[in-house]
């Protein structure tokens, strides 16, 4: 480190009992040195990554006991400040975010999703809620007044279960299974980021994406009632309904809270609240994308193939939605990786 010796400054001791604690802190001086270039040293080779880091955290350490020791003898003088400053660049540089990509991936898994998922607690009860609500409220619309079902279904499809079929029979003589697991997923996709996206719109646009789900939902199962259809609308539904639905009314709680934060951000800015929230927001997604392209395959090559039976259907979707929360919920197992420095 250039010009550590002279720029370091001195210790003056105050009182006579501090003046052999003074002395012991000033023989500390090429400790602090050797931390600090340690810090400016940014050309680490790859082997010695371990060893620099277990010198860097046993140099914190010490640090820490000489900032407490400065702070007794010496109150708040410039080499008390300088201690501090040393201090705050160390613990800056522990527990930073590890610079390696797939590290930084598992610790959203681990630890990050389940963390903000209990803080989004309240608002996904509320999203829930309304989802299941709406869908009471679909099925009674419809069970009461049939003909109201062109509100939420196109002519072919009201024709079509009028005539003793499902919209999905056949789907997989019009469209092959990989071309219809690409536009499915894709549509998932983008309807999760619009429920999302929506809350924007201080909840409002949320709040009808939720509903709209679940009106059409009940709607169609009460429309298909009737006719004999709706134990074949579950049997295509089950497979991947289960994560489909789920990440919908995970990002719709995200949104409800993105409209929270606009309306009420608190001490921070209405612009803080809105890039906190969105942040939040990407890591749930992240860990949520995988089960919607997974959901997709299903929808694809599954959930209108004949040839599989009821049973398998509802094993795959309730192993897939399980999983699925239990690592949102959990993580998964493996440590945090704060220690991995670039």
């Amino acid at each position: 480190m250039e010009n550590t010796q002279r720029n370091t400054p001195r210790i003056p001791p105050k009182k006579p009992q501090d003046i052999a604690l003074a002395h012991w802190l000033n023989t500390r001086k090429p400790e602090w040195d050797t931390l600090e270039t340690e810090l400016k040293n940014n050309k680490r080779q790859r082997g010695d990554e371990l060893v620099e880091t277990r010198q860097l955290l046993s140099g914190y350490r010490a640090l820490l006991s000489d900032l407490s020791l400065s702070r007794r003898v010496n109150g708040d003088t410039l080499i008390t400040r300088y201690l501090e400053s040393l201090f705050l660049k160390v613990h800056e540089e522990i527990y930073r975010p590890s610079g390696h990509l797939w590290a930084r991936l598992l610790d959203v898994y681990h630890l990050d999703a389940p963390q903000l998922m209990r803080e989004l607690k309240n608002t996904l009860i509320t999203a829930f809620a309304l989802f299941f609500l709406s869908l009471g409220v679909g099925w009674l619309l419809i069970y009461h007044y049939p003909q109201l079902i062109s509100l939420f279904a196109s002519s072919k499809m009201i024709d079509q279960v009028q005539s003793g079929q499902l919209w999905t029979d056949g789907l997989l003589n019009v469209t092959p299974s990989a071309v219809l697991s690409t536009s499915i997923a894709a549509n998932n996709i983008t309807v999760t980021l619009t429920a999302f996206a929506l809350g924007a719109l201080y909840g409002v646009g949320t709040l009808y994406i939720i509903c709209l789900n679940g009106l059409m939902l009940g709607s169609m199962f009460a429309f298909t009632a009737p006719y004999g259809l709706d134990g074949r609308l579950f049997a295509f539904i089950i497979g991947h309904g289960v994560v489909e639905l789920s990440v919908i009314i995970i990002s719709g709680a995200m949104g409800l809270q993105l409209g929270e934060a606009l309306i009420r951000p608190g001490t921070r800015n209405r612009l803080q609240a809105f890039q906190d929230t969105c942040i939040k927001a990407g890591k749930i997604l992240l860990v949520s994308t995988p089960f919607l392209l997974f959901a997709g395959l299903i929808e694809g090559f599954v959930s209108p193939d004949p040839s599989y039976s009821l049973l398998l259907r509802s094993i795959i979707g309730i192993c897939s939605g399980s999983i699925f929360w239990l690592i949102l919920l959990f993580g998964i197992p493996g440590k945090r990786n704060d220690y991995v420095m670039k």
